[in-house]
Formats: C-alpha cells, structure tokens, sequence
C-alpha cells in the first residue's frame, strides 16, 4: 500500500506584531538585484499606510493590487504574471501574497505560473504541475479558509473551477499576526470563519476521515466554537483562536477531503460568482439531511450573531444554467466520495441536486 506524502509548510511564525519581521524573513531570499519582490495586496489596504508603509520595499520591488471582490479566475493569474514577465528580465525573488483566501490563492498561483508554462487552467486538477514554484509567502489579514497551509489555489477557470492541487503549491513561509485582522467587517469575518467551520464538519464526518486528519479537525472545531459559540465580539483572543483554526482546518483537509457543501458552493461560485465564504453558508444552511448536528450549531452561530444568509439566488435561473451549477459539482468525485462513500451516485443524482438548488 502506497501512502501520500504530502508536503506542508516549512516555516511559519505566529504573533502579535511578528509581519514586522517579514524584513528580515525576505532579507536572504533575495536572489539578485534584478530579481523583485512581488507583494500582491488585497486592494481594501490601498492607501492604508497603517499596512503599506510597513512593507519592506528594496530596489525594483513591487506592490500589486487586486481586488477581492471576485473569486480569483485563471485569466486574471495568467494576465499578472504575464506583466511581471514583460517588466523585469529576471524571475522575481518571490511573490508574497498579503490579504483572505483570494489573495492567497493568486499568490501560490501567480508562484507557480512563473516557473511553469502554458495557462493556469492547463494545471486545475491534482498533480499537474511540474516544476516547483518560486519562493512564495503567504500573509492572511482575514482567517477561515486554510489558504495559507493548503496544497490547492482554488481558481475559477473557462471550463471549471477546480484547484491547482500539486505538491508545489504550499506557501515557503506564512507569518500569522493576529493584529493583522484588526476591522474586519463582521458579516466577512462570519462568512470566512464558517468555510473553517464547514471544512471541520465535512473532514470529521467523512469516509476519508484518519487519525491524523481528526486531530486538526477536532482542536479547529473547538476553537471556532469557542469563537462564535461562547464570545460576543470580535477580541483579540478571538483573532488569536480564529488564526490557528484557520491552520488547523486547513491541515485537517490535507489528509482527507470537504464534502457536500464545498461541492455544491463550487457551482454556485463558478456560475453566479458566488465569494467562497457566503457560498459555503448558502449551501450549509440547507444541508440537515448530511449533516443535521452541524446545520443545528451553524444555525445557532447565525442567530447569535445576527447574520442573514442571502436566499432566492437560484429562484430565475435557466435549466441550462442549473445544468452548469450541477456540471460543475459533480466534477468533483473526490469530495462526493469523501461524503458519501464511493457509491455516492445513487444518492447524489442530477435531480437531487437539482432540487436542493432550488432552495438556495
């Protein structure tokens, strides 16, 4: 029997204040003078020096920014990197990626593309990429999606949206610094602590599920109900437990798989653009029958702190665009596996999903 072995994250550093250090993490990855460094920044900080001044810019290095209000797409990966291409003769030092789960996608996918030819939508799938990425960080400055510890950069592609799964795709470094989530919107920090949340339902509830996967699933679940159960507002011991239950639950997927609701947001996110965090809650929102004791708890969780999930989404759509949400969904077998087991066709028809569509 052949196990994986999958890489995770080399080096990390977590505290308070600790993206001060960044300076001296780059300091000796720089590879030349003409080689950059590249930060691509969440453009919600534009302009925001309590952030940006703080970046360690030398020589000919840059800032990038990209909004987040879609979710990352391969033409806008291949279009950055085919500008850094034409700006600087050598390939960068390294692509630092500072914001959510957008960011860092574009960040380990922008990585990958320097190194790689063709297109990013040539690499969506598992173990496509060949070539290992230029040294890449990953900063996030809103947590729950496990971006910055997964071996995925989730893009939406023309055909697909599907991750670049490869063992390249990790992050060289992320530096955690709670401070960092200072004046996240309440609804945002809700909708991207709940893709953490879901990830740990799915993970500990599926056919996948192994002792390595439960241990990061359980002290991640802990942590997002101590967080959104037990505490009222947003304090700094609730950006310090959030943080690691962001890593944790990205880890707890690393060895096992999501499920039902990440199959489902995908379609979602691939036809109406559907942000990844609101999608999940979309979909978890109406899933009693997979998971009844984990919908029971997110239902609470949104009453506590009063947050509305968007309804009527699907209410005008066409059967052909149901039809490309369905598509969509189920491309991905290993997430139906990992929730139902392998004879999951006979729950999971196209008329099933068809009808819980319907009610989102």
């Amino acid at each position: 029997m052949s196990f994986r072995n999958f890489p995770m994250v080399p080096r990390v550093v977590f505290g308070r204040g600790s993206f001060n250090q960044l300076e001296e993490i780059l300091e000796s990855k720089r590879t030349n003078e003409k080689s950059p460094f590249i930060f691509l920044v969440d453009d919600v900080f534009k302009g925001k020096e309590s952030l940006i001044s703080r970046i360690p810019l030398n020589q000919k290095d840059q800032v990038i920014y990209i909004s987040a209000d879609e979710e990352p797409k391969t033409v806008y990966v291949d279009a950055i990197r085919d500008d850094i291409v034409k700006q600087f003769s050598d390939v960068p030092s390294g692509i630092i990626g500072i914001g959510g789960g957008t960011l860092l996608d574009y960040a380990k996918a922008v990585a990958l593309m320097l190194t790689n030819p063709g297109s990013s939508a040539d690499y969506q799938g598992w173990d496509l990429v060949k070539n290992p990425a230029v040294y890449h960080v990953g900063i996030p400055t809103i947590s729950g999606t496990g971006a910055e510890v997964s071996r995925t950069t989730v893009l939406t592609g023309p055909e697909r949206k599907l991750g670049m799964n490869s063992d390249y795709t990790p992050f060289d470094q992320v530096v955690l610094d709670p401070e960092l989530l200072d004046g996240v919107p309440k609804n945002q920090w809700f909708y991207t602590g709940m893709d953490c949340y879901i990830h740990c339902i799915e993970s500990l509830t599926g056919t996948y599920l192994n002792a390595f996967s439960q241990s990061y699933g359980e002290k991640s679940l802990d942590l997002c109900r101590e967080v959104y159960l037990e505490k009222d507002e947003i304090d700094e011991d609730s950006q310090d437990k959030l943080m690691m239950a962001s890593w944790h639950g990205g880890m707890s997927i690393a060895y096992s798989q999501v499920g039902v609701a990440h199959a489902m947001s995908y379609g979602l996110s691939y036809l109406l653009g559907t942000k990844h965090g609101v999608g999940n809650c979309i979909v978890f929102d109406q899933l009693e029958e997979f998971y009844p004791e984990g919908v029971k708890e997110f239902k609470e969780m949104v009453v506590k702190h009063g947050i509305d999930i968007p309804k009527g989404l699907c209410k005008d759509l066409t059967d052909e665009q149901f039809d490309t949400m369905i598509d969509v969904a189920l491309s991905l077998v290993p997430l139906w596996e990992n929730a139902l087991g392998a004879d999951w066709q006979k729950t999971i028809t196209r008329e099933k999903l068809r009808s819980m569509y319907e009610k989102m």
